[in-house]
């Protein structure tokens, strides 16, 4: 870890000393003892992702879980654990959780990036940071399949000969993001598009599909890749810091509970980013309730109960 990030870590663990006796407004924090509350964001993926922990701690354990949607932010999120009024994070990616909770710069290797945000949340907040679900929910480029087959497009800088040419949709806020925003794109991968449109995300993958955008930013998970065959073009510099999904829990918790930190780790590579994609798409086109889809999810590969942490179902049939 550099210096400077180890100030802010340091500069982070006072301010969350005084802030962790504020409780959130809408949280309780007073559900009935053996009821484990899971926080989660609105987006569609982290929702699922929530009813989806919901239903492993119910398969093998006695314990209640409620899950709290629509928090406004990781950092709410975060803050909802902190101050006791949750108990698990649904979802973090490594790269929110780098600039957001512990305010560090960017890491683009996956593997620090990784270790840190481990042992940050253990040091600053007391939480472990789990390992992946198995998919990243980064930033990427996409294109129609037309266009990937007509220009052999496989990689962002396949987009290099012909960009001059190429209208492209960003993400209002990737126009002026630090560190992996759109100057530092330029820098890295030195080549520009004839016009940049900044407009809202989830506008984008209509405007690629309908051909009123050649390129747009979307995110590598969203179910509208796979239902409009858009093609995800590698960051081939690793210009992107990784977005790796990962739960996480209080040391409280799990020390109170061990059970949860082997249904947790359970967990681990359970999800590829092209399921979730399509848990996405299933909910979002079809209107499908995420628990819905969860509870579909998990039975149909049977609770994971052939992986490793290998355990007895207890509230499942």
């Amino acid at each position: 870890m550099n210096t400077n990030n180890k100030l802010k870590l340091a500069a982070l663990a006072a301010a969350t000393s005084l802030t962790a006796a504020c409780s959130l407004p809408g949280l309780g924090g007073d559900l009935e003892e053996g009821t484990i509350t899971v926080a989660t964001q609105s987006s569609t993926e982290m929702v699922i992702l929530g009813f989806v922990v919901e239903g492993m701690i119910e398969h093998y354990s006695d314990l209640e879980v409620e899950v709290i949607q629509n928090l406004g932010s990781s950092t709410m999120v975060n803050q909802a654990l902190v101050q006791g009024d949750a108990d698990i994070a649904a979802a973090r990616y490594t790269g929110t959780a780098l600039t957001g909770e512990l305010g560090m710069d960017p890491i683009t290797d996956p593997d620090l990036a990784y270790s840190t945000v481990v042992e940050g949340f253990a040091d600053i907040y007391n939480q472990k940071f789990y390992p992946s679900y198995g998919f990243a929910n980064s930033y990427a480029f996409l294109v129609s399949r037309d266009m990937a087959e007509e220009y052999d497009l496989e990689t962002v800088s396949d987009l290099a000969p012909i960009a001059d040419e190429l209208t492209a949709g960003v993400d209002n806020s990737w126009m002026v993001r630090e560190g992996d925003g759109y100057n530092a794109f330029l820098e890295t991968y030195q080549f520009n598009f004839e016009t940049v449109y900044p407009m809202e995300i989830g506008l984008v993958y209509d405007a690629v599909a309908s051909g009123n955008m050649d390129v747009v930013l979307g995110y590598s998970t969203d179910g509208r890749i796979a239902s409009y065959d858009l093609v995800y073009l590698e960051d081939d510099l690793n210009f992107f810091p990784p977005y790796d999904a990962s739960p996480g829990a209080t040391f409280e918790l799990i020390e109170e509970y061990p059970i949860l930190d082997e249904i947790l780790l359970k967990m681990e590579g359970t999800i590829a980013t092209e399921m979730m994609q399509e848990l996405n798409y299933v909910a979002d086109e079809y209107l499908v309730e995420p628990a819905t889809v969860a509870r579909e999810f998990l039975e149909q590969n049977n609770y994971f109960e052939d992986t490793e942490p290998y355990l007895e179902p207890i509230g499942g049939e």
